[in-house]
């Protein structure tokens, strides 16, 4: 659809944000309302997607909320529906693996450190038990040929695992142009208005008009959801990933800092540091401590190069959990924040964006809501 045509238009639904959260509820959207827009900002926006791991990881999500680990359990059971669904539809294999995933560590202090942190978040109220295991070295060198010695011990689960992201993306936007979802680049929303028929979207194409919206715009929805009566502080966080050129296929059991992509590419990862919004800076320290760490856990890594590296921001909520609400004022604007566009692709796909199509969210996502930011204390 042109510009033109969509100032002219008013959608079902406009989903703001294009990336793989504002996809992924698109995708889930399509086969209810009636029509569909997605309103991208473009190469200029603060995009997760590009420090993406690809990962569909459970083991770290949920310590200090309960209900964010049993919602990521239900997407990795999610996962296998979604990527054969879309291998369906579009004829794209986004490279799903769950053949269990580990968090590698180095040394008594780690291990313990790290056991104790897994059976606290699994002690949690709200959190559905499921199965992991402490490894030993040798366990852990049973998974992963050529660990190195370093690698005293590692958290183990069988729910984890890997995508491709950037097939992942291809899946979704082939399977809107395939339903008449009406993707519109160089939309990035600067104001929103409420009005009779719905909300106008002020964009530098012009004004969209939805019925109802989801804001899925990252690190944009602070400021986006203050128009909706959505108060919702944001702390982005910085990553930074190191790049491998492709080598044989050596890692089957991805790490949580550690995977190799599906045409043989490595993916070095895992910093965090809060620095603002300053996005594009690479530094050699932290780029150094994540080359050393990548060769103690897997020696034959000496002998690869890397090819690029890059940082890019995480969409955290001040508390780093995500926040699924719907606006009382007013109603009809959803908001939608997480970090974990990836792990979460299906049960947004599958579970939220039916209730979205519905008009309300489930009583299991009231944890989620932007509520938790506005406790009075005394």
């Amino acid at each position: 659809m042109t510009a033109a045509n969509a100032t002219s238009t008013i959608f079902d639904i406009a989903v703001i944000g294009g990336g793989l959260v504002g996809s992924s509820i698109a995708y889930g959207l399509r086969d209810r309302v009636g029509s569909i827009a997605v309103l991208d900002e473009g190469d200029v926006a603060l995009r997760a997607s590009r420090g993406n791991f690809g990962l569909v990881w459970l083991q770290s999500k949920g310590h200090g909320m309960g209900a964010y680990s049993r919602w990521t359990l239900g997407s990795t059971r999610l996962w296998p529906r979604l990527a054969a669904q879309l291998l369906e539809e579009t004829g794209i294999d986004v490279a799903l693996e769950q053949k269990g995933g580990l968090t590698p560590l180095m040394g008594d202090h780690e291990i313990e450190a790290r056991h104790q942190w897994v059976r606290a978040l699994m002690a949690q109220p709200g959190v559905e038990p499921y199965e992991w295991k402490l490894l030993d070295h040798h366990q852990a060198a049973s998974l992963v040929p050529g660990l190195g010695k370093d690698v005293t011990g590692a958290i183990w689960t069988p729910h984890d695992g890997i995508v491709n992201p950037l097939k992942l993306l291809r899946a979704f936007h082939t399977a809107f142009d395939r339903s008449g979802v009406s993707y519109l680049p160089h939309h990035g929303v600067a104001g929103i208005a409420h009005t009779a028929q719905g909300f106008e979207l002020t964009t530098p194409a012009g004004i969209v008009r939805a019925r109802r919206i989801v804001l899925a715009s990252g690190l944009r929805n602070g400021e986006l959801g203050a128009q909706v009566g959505l108060r919702l502080p944001m702390a982005p966080q910085r990553g930074q990933i190191i790049v491998l050129e492709r080598t044989r296929r050596l890692l089957d059991t991805p790490m949580v800092t550690l995977r190799q992509n599906d045409e043989g590419s490595w993916l070095v990862g895992d910093s965090q540091e809060d620095a603002g919004y300053a996005e594009h800076v690479t530094t050699l320290p932290v780029l150094a401590t994540l080359a050393d760490r990548a060769v103690r856990t897997l020696p034959a890594l000496k002998e690869v190069r890397a090819v690029r590296a890059w940082s890019a921001l995480r969409v955290r909520a001040q508390d780093g959990f995500p926040v699924y609400e719907q606006s009382s004022t007013p109603p009809g604007a959803f908001i939608v924040t997480c970090h974990s566009g990836v792990t979460l692709a299906a049960t947004h796909a599958l579970k939220l964006a039916p209730m979205i199509a519905e008009g309300a969210l489930e009583a299991e996502l009231a944890p989620f809501s932007t509520r938790r930011f506005h406790v009075q204390t005394t």
